[in-house]
């Protein structure tokens, strides 16, 4: 998939609108219960980039991004100022934050991901796009060292260990993460003088797999 390792601007993004979206069938029996299915095995977040712009300034950065990213056509990376750590937002990012698994003799390579659990009902979410420089990796609470101990695909979200942790170890790690995203549109229509109204544009912006 065409994908540009580009952050939407943060300062842009800051105000925005956005979530995960979930896609649930529900069919009605003739005696009134339901079955309630979903085709996604993950959700997927949707966000409207228009609502963070404050001035032309913020207008122009915005066209300019688009216009590199042709529109709808690569994807990019994108802050999600509600949910963008592996511990809670007002948190600081421990190498303890998420179990990523355990080891087995073997295995060196092991994906990131973050795991919602608020009620026992546990929801573990693939982290693709972690922010370089932020990830700890600690190994049963052994701090590992990036570039000796293991090496990070930020590309891709997988931690790659020089060895393969011993039968056992817990894996745990903590990061910040973007989200990859792309626009939901082809075409920005911008009035200056509605915007100078307080009137700002509508411009989606869509989660991508990868």
């Amino acid at each position: 998939m065409a994908f540009h390792e580009v952050r939407f601007p943060a300062n842009l993004s800051f105000g925005s609108t956005g979530g995960p979206e979930r896609r649930t069938e529900i069919v009605t029996l003739a005696n009134g219960f339901e079955e309630r299915n979903t085709p996604w095995a993950q959700s997927r977040r949707r966000y409207d980039a228009g609502l963070g712009l404050r001035s032309l300034d913020d207008v122009a950065a915005l066209v300019a991004f688009f216009e590199a990213r042709r529109g709808q056509l690569y994807g990019f990376r994108w802050k999600d100022w509600a949910d963008f750590k592996s511990c809670r937002p007002s948190g600081t990012v421990s190498a303890l934050d998420q179990v990523l698994g355990t080891g087995d003799g073997e295995t060196r390579e092991f994906a990131l991901a973050k795991t919602y659990d608020p009620d026992g009902n546990a929801y573990r979410r693939p982290i693709l796009k972690p922010v370089a420089g932020t990830v700890l990796v600690a190994l049963s609470g052994d701090p590992q060292v990036e570039t000796v101990d293991y090496t990070l695909d930020t590309a891709a979200g997988v931690v790659r260990f020089a060895l393969a942790p011993d039968l056992g170890t817990v894996i745990t790690a903590g990061f910040e993460f973007d989200v990859p995203v792309r626009f939901d549109t082809d075409r920005i229509a911008v009035s200056v003088a509605s915007f100078q109204a307080g009137e700002v544009p509508s411009v989606p912006v869509v989660e991508v797999r990868i």
